[in-house]
Protein backbone atom coordinates (compact mmCIF):
# COMPACT_ATOMS: atom_id res chain seq x y z
CA UNK A 1 0.00 0.00 0.00
CA UNK A 2 2.89 2.37 0.74
CA UNK A 3 4.24 1.83 -2.76
CA UNK A 4 0.95 2.89 -4.31
CA UNK A 5 0.92 6.08 -2.25
CA UNK A 6 4.50 6.83 -3.24
CA UNK A 7 3.79 6.15 -6.90
CA UNK A 8 0.70 8.36 -7.00
CA UNK A 9 2.55 11.02 -5.00
CA UNK A 10 5.31 11.16 -7.61
CA UNK A 11 2.78 11.29 -10.43
CA UNK A 12 0.86 14.14 -8.77
CA UNK A 13 4.05 16.10 -8.06
CA UNK A 14 5.13 15.64 -11.70
CA UNK A 15 1.75 16.81 -12.98
CA UNK A 16 1.91 19.83 -10.68
CA UNK A 17 5.35 20.74 -12.01
CA UNK A 18 4.14 20.40 -15.61
CA UNK A 19 1.12 22.61 -15.05
CA UNK A 20 2.69 25.35 -12.91
CA UNK A 21 6.30 25.78 -13.99
CA UNK A 22 7.27 27.63 -17.17
CA UNK A 23 10.96 26.69 -17.25
CA UNK A 24 11.68 23.95 -19.78
CA UNK A 25 14.21 22.12 -17.56
CA UNK A 26 11.70 22.00 -14.70
CA UNK A 27 9.08 20.65 -17.09
CA UNK A 28 11.48 17.90 -18.18
CA UNK A 29 12.07 17.05 -14.52
CA UNK A 30 8.28 16.87 -14.05
CA UNK A 31 8.01 14.41 -16.95
CA UNK A 32 10.78 12.35 -15.37
CA UNK A 33 8.91 12.32 -12.04
CA UNK A 34 5.75 11.10 -13.75
CA UNK A 35 7.73 8.37 -15.46
CA UNK A 36 9.32 7.28 -12.19
CA UNK A 37 5.92 7.19 -10.50
CA UNK A 38 4.50 5.03 -13.27
CA UNK A 39 7.46 2.65 -13.02
CA UNK A 40 7.01 2.38 -9.26
CA UNK A 41 3.30 1.71 -9.75
CA UNK A 42 3.99 -1.08 -12.26
CA UNK A 43 6.52 -2.71 -9.93
CA UNK A 44 4.13 -2.46 -6.98
CA UNK A 45 1.39 -4.17 -8.99
CA UNK A 46 3.58 -7.26 -9.40
CA UNK A 47 4.83 -7.26 -5.80
CA UNK A 48 3.96 -10.19 -3.53
CA UNK A 49 5.11 -10.10 0.09
CA UNK A 50 7.50 -13.01 0.76
CA UNK A 51 7.14 -14.00 -2.90
CA UNK A 52 9.72 -16.02 -4.77
CA UNK A 53 11.09 -15.67 -8.27
CA UNK A 54 9.54 -18.09 -10.76
CA UNK A 55 12.90 -18.79 -12.39
CA UNK A 56 14.62 -20.14 -9.29
CA UNK A 57 11.63 -21.95 -7.85
CA UNK A 58 11.83 -25.55 -6.82
CA UNK A 59 9.30 -28.07 -8.10
CA UNK A 60 6.27 -28.31 -5.86
CA UNK A 61 6.13 -24.65 -4.78
CA UNK A 62 2.78 -22.94 -4.73
CA UNK A 63 2.38 -20.75 -7.85
CA UNK A 64 0.42 -18.19 -5.81
CA UNK A 65 3.58 -17.08 -3.98
CA UNK A 66 5.59 -16.55 -7.17
CA UNK A 67 6.17 -12.98 -8.33
CA UNK A 68 4.95 -12.05 -11.80
CA UNK A 69 8.02 -11.14 -13.92
CA UNK A 70 6.03 -9.25 -16.59
CA UNK A 71 5.82 -5.89 -14.73
CA UNK A 72 9.56 -6.05 -14.08
CA UNK A 73 10.29 -6.59 -17.76
CA UNK A 74 7.93 -3.76 -18.70
CA UNK A 75 9.65 -1.40 -16.27
CA UNK A 76 13.11 -2.28 -17.61
CA UNK A 77 11.89 -1.46 -21.10
CA UNK A 78 10.26 1.75 -19.86
CA UNK A 79 13.50 2.83 -18.15
CA UNK A 80 15.46 2.44 -21.39
CA UNK A 81 12.84 4.39 -23.33
CA UNK A 82 12.65 7.13 -20.69
CA UNK A 83 16.43 7.61 -20.67
CA UNK A 84 16.41 8.06 -24.44
CA UNK A 85 13.45 10.44 -24.24
CA UNK A 86 15.10 12.42 -21.44
CA UNK A 87 18.33 12.74 -23.43
CA UNK A 88 16.39 13.94 -26.48
CA UNK A 89 14.40 16.46 -24.43
CA UNK A 90 17.54 17.86 -22.82
CA UNK A 91 19.25 18.14 -26.21
CA UNK A 92 16.20 20.01 -27.51
CA UNK A 93 16.29 22.31 -24.48
CA UNK A 94 19.95 23.11 -25.13
CA UNK A 95 19.19 23.94 -28.77
CA UNK A 96 16.24 26.14 -27.76
CA UNK A 97 18.42 27.98 -25.27
CA UNK A 98 21.11 28.56 -27.91
CA UNK A 99 18.54 29.86 -30.40
CA UNK A 100 16.24 31.92 -28.12
CA UNK A 101 18.50 32.69 -25.16
CA UNK A 102 15.87 31.60 -22.63
CA UNK A 103 14.20 28.47 -21.31
CA UNK A 104 10.93 30.20 -20.36
CA UNK A 105 8.22 28.66 -22.50
CA UNK A 106 6.10 31.83 -22.39
CA UNK A 107 8.88 33.90 -23.93
CA UNK A 108 9.73 31.21 -26.49
CA UNK A 109 6.10 31.04 -27.66
CA UNK A 110 5.95 34.84 -28.06
CA UNK A 111 9.02 35.02 -30.29
CA UNK A 112 8.72 34.77 -34.04
CA UNK A 113 10.94 32.45 -36.02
Amino acid sequence: MVYYIGAFGLIIIGLYVLMVKRNLIKMIIGISLINTGLNLFLISVGFIKLGTAPIFSKPGLNPKIMVDPLPQAMVLTAIVISVATLAMALALAIRLYEHHGTLDMGKIKDQKW
